[in-house]
């Protein structure tokens, strides 16, 4: 009867799938396990050396004991709204970061997923602003919206963007209302008839919205100059990609407005067009980028005779003005090996913010359990949906429903896992970029509140905070280094446990070798990253050097 029904399964799989989505080398499924070492890393002031190996899972998530939120400078009642959604404690990372963000600088905060940085960020932004709020009554009406402030926070996608603003939304005071009006611009969200505190947006949605409602500019100019705050959440995919040129321009728009304000405050003369060109030509440069067209503060391209002007003298004077904006970058990856990564952009185009840095970036949690299985052709379906099935071994360790998270590296994938898993018995939801947002938006509401099995691609890879995943299982292993932490960092959260097993085939070895061998020396794998060319490539010749996993 098992032999017939595994028969019956891969009759569908071969039917559903298209041709070369999995073919794996034949071997026998076994199972291994190696515990992560732990690794220090410098925080900063605000806590000590964490005694991360103690097998006490809350000594890697949590800062010690005798940090609490009113220590790290947050006020009394956003202290009290924090507990009341039971964040009673700091993370280690909010422990490090909140104090950087409260002091003014610019921050890059660089942590291992699902150590807390989205509160991490929101935190200190809404208790700046709850303070300046209390301080506003001596403001004449007439000049609230010239002192107002808004922070700003860049998103990928819109289901991050809406998950940030549950998350704002849902710190509030004594009375149960939030603490501070934030709204979403992004998909279906229009511009908000009254200006809110925090807003929340994608780099394109907002550029649209700024061009569309305000052709004359004017109201354009007032909400630039209102942005004090700004964070660019999932840094690393902001800063690269189809993103890059949207945010190079948003950075443009607020650093010009930094130094016309400068400028006025002192006095001092209008920046001209040469000098607008060179501006920017030297931002795009931090890039590294060709120079030929440059995009001024609207947004239309700058052309000027700059001929007479040199950019050593203005790159020695661009910096001398006074700062009105601050600028805090967030990513749970962040390669800096190269000029044109994420983090090697960071360093030059803001020399002077500070970094803050999780205990396992670029690192397997401590707490993270990991099955790697070799399969073929003839073994991947009966692999699959016995990984599914073994994924409740962690029934007594994870609280709550149990949830698996089935990644596959195509929406064609995808279909075809779902169909295997369905034909199983298993009741699965699907999420992928050809499904409507509706479609994706239920599937993710229905999966929160059932639990069971959600086969997706990488677009649920990153920011998407679902409590309570106790199992990620790689139908298809992924070929990027990036992808793969954050499909990792799906579980293990918040100081829970979680179990990820792998299913990879013949071709991945060298990248599962990689990997295990990062993590039996206590290494990152951030020497593997790239956005270029795929993690296989990356290693190939360091794989072969490698031994083959037995």
């Amino acid at each position: 009867m098992i032999l017939q029904h595994s028969i019956s399964i891969c009759k569908l799989w071969r039917l559903s799938s298209p041709p070369n989505l999995f073919f794996f080398r034949p071997s026998a499924a076994t199972y291994t396990y190696q515990p992560q070492c732990c690794r220090i890393r410098a925080f900063g002031s605000a806590i000590s050396s964490a005694k991360v190996a103690d097998t006490n899972q809350n000594e890697t998530f949590f800062a010690e004991e005798s940090v609490s939120w009113t220590s790290l400078g947050v006020s009394d009642s956003l202290s009290r709204a924090l507990s009341s959604i039971g964040l009673h404690r700091p993370s280690l990372i909010q422990a490090s970061c909140i104090p950087s963000i409260l002091s003014g600088a610019d921050v890059v905060v660089a942590a291992e997923t699902g150590s807390g940085k989205t509160h991490g960020y929101l935190v200190p932004l809404i208790d700046k602003l709850c303070q300046l709020s209390d301080n506003s009554g001596a403001i004449a009406d007439q000049d609230v919206r010239k002192h107002h402030r808004l922070s700003l926070v860049l998103c990928p996608n819109v289901m991050l963007c809406e998950q940030v603003v549950r998350m704002a939304n849902s710190l509030c005071n004594d009375s149960g209302k939030p603490l501070l009006g934030v709204a979403a611009v992004c998909g279906r969200q229009v511009w908000p008839v009254k200006e809110p505190d925090v807003m929340v947006s994608t780099p394109a949605a907002l550029l649209n919205y700024l061009y569309s409602i305000d052709p004359e500019r004017r109201k354009r100019s007032e909400f630039i100059r209102s942005v004090k705050y700004v964070v660019f959440d999932e840094a690393d995919m902001l800063l690269c990609g189809s993103f890059q040129n949207q945010v190079v321009r948003l950075i443009n728009m607020f650093r010009f407005d930094e130094k016309q304000l400068s400028r006025s405050k002192n006095s001092e003369p209008e920046m001209s067009s040469s000098s607008d060109l060179e501006e920017f030509r030297d931002l795009k440069a931090d890039y590294g980028e060709d120079e030929d067209t440059e995009v001024g503060e609207d947004g239309a391209n700058l052309e000027a005779d700059t001929k007479g002007l040199k950019k050593k003298d203005w790159r020695r004077v661009r910096k001398i003005y006074e700062r009105s904006k601050q600028y805090i970058f967030v990513a749970a990856t962040l390669p800096e090996n190269g000029k044109r990564t994420a983090g090697g952009v960071l360093k030059r185009m803001f020399p002077d913010a500070r970094w803050v840095s999780g205990n396992y970036l670029h690192q397997h949690s401590p707490r993270l359990e990991q099955r790697w299985i070799e399969v073929s052709v003839d073994t991947q379906v009966d692999a699959l949906i016995d990984a599914v099935k073994n994924g409740d071994s962690m029934v007594d360790r994870v609280p709550g429903v149990l949830r698996t998270m089935v990644f596959a590296n195509t929406v064609e994938a995808v279909e075809a896992v779902a169909k295997i898993l369905t034909g199983a018995g298993l009741e699965c939801f699907r999420y992928h970029s050809d499904s409507s947002l509706e479609e994706r938006t239920q599937n993710l509401l229905d999966f929160q509140q059932k639990g069971g099995v959600f086969v997706c691609t990488d677009a649920a890879a990153r920011g998407l905070d679902i409590p309570n995943i106790s199992h990620v299982i790689q139908a298809e292993f992924t070929t990027s280094a990036v992808d793969f932490l954050h499909r990792v960092g799906r579980t293990a959260r918040a100081g829970q446990p979680g179990l990820v097993t792998s299913l990879y085939r013949e071709s991945n070895r060298d990248l599962v070798a990689a990997i295990r061998h990062a993590e039996k020396i206590d290494e990152p794998v951030e020497k593997a990253f790239s956005r270029k060319r795929s993690f296989r490539n990356k290693i190939k010749k360091r794989g072969r050097e490698a031994s083959p996993m037995r």
